[in-house]
């Protein structure tokens, strides 16, 4: 369906800068090992960012849930920072991290961590007040708690959370990997734009779409495996 609405608007356009699915598709083959190599640098950087967005958000969304003080103090903070475009910290993560993989993967970070600690937060909030006396009435820990009533409840939150700073992380790419790097789909795609080989900067563009889907139906299965 989307290859052929990718030809039809090369068609119709008739732009030399949109090249058709036919076009690329050589060039797609041709460059098979290097756009793996490049997917995978790319893939590598939003899975490190995605795994430390995890670890810090989720303990820190809980935390954010269930203690009105602590939500009182921070939440200002969250709130300056969450409309922020966060690909306009990189400069001053290059400045202080260096320009390699750390820079990037922290910039990828940046953008996935509040979205995390705002929805777990928030699917805190909504876990029903009796749900939490029922836990007290059974004298459970707090770590009983977390694990069998809390972790739970947060997970349609938590994979609501990790669609939406996928595709923000992914769509941040381009700019991350544009400074400093020799590998990855934003240089990939920039590179080939300035040597005007379109039909290599689409294949770039089509291996970012593969690879967001391949995110999104992992997170498919997840849903279902915790559906059931």
């Amino acid at each position: 369906m989307y290859l052929v609405l990718w030809q039809l608007l090369a068609v119709l356009t008739h732009n030399h800068a949109i090249p058709t699915p036919i076009e690329t598709g050589p060039t797609f083959w041709a460059l098979k090992e290097s756009l793996l190599l490049h997917s995978g640098a790319s893939f590598l950087r939003v899975l490190v960012a995605l795994a430390f967005a995890l670890i810090v958000g989720i303990p820190l969304g809980i935390i954010l849930g269930l203690s009105e003080k602590t939500n009182r103090i921070l939440a200002p903070v969250i709130y300056f920072l969450y409309p922020l475009p966060k690909v306009a910290f990189l400069p001053i993560f290059m400045l202080f991290w260096g320009l390699g993989n750390f820079s990037k993967v922290l910039l990828l970070f940046a953008i996935i961590i509040l979205q995390v600690i705002v929805s777990i937060r928030d699917g805190v909030r909504l876990i029903p007040a009796n749900f939490q006396k029922t836990m007290s009435n059974f004298e459970a820990t707090f770590l009983q708690r977390i694990y069998y009533l809390i972790l739970p409840a947060l997970i349609p939150s938590l994979l609501t959370s990790l669609r939406v700073s996928i595709g923000i992380a992914l769509a941040s790419l381009f700019f991350a990997e544009n400074y400093a790097t020799e590998y990855g789909l934003g240089y990939l795609i920039l590179n080939a734009w300035t040597k005007m080989a379109y039909s290599e900067m689409f294949a770039g563009i089509f291996c970012i779409g593969v690879l967001g889907g391949i995110l999104f139906l992992l997170l498919d299965l997840l849903e279902e495996k915790f559906r059931y």
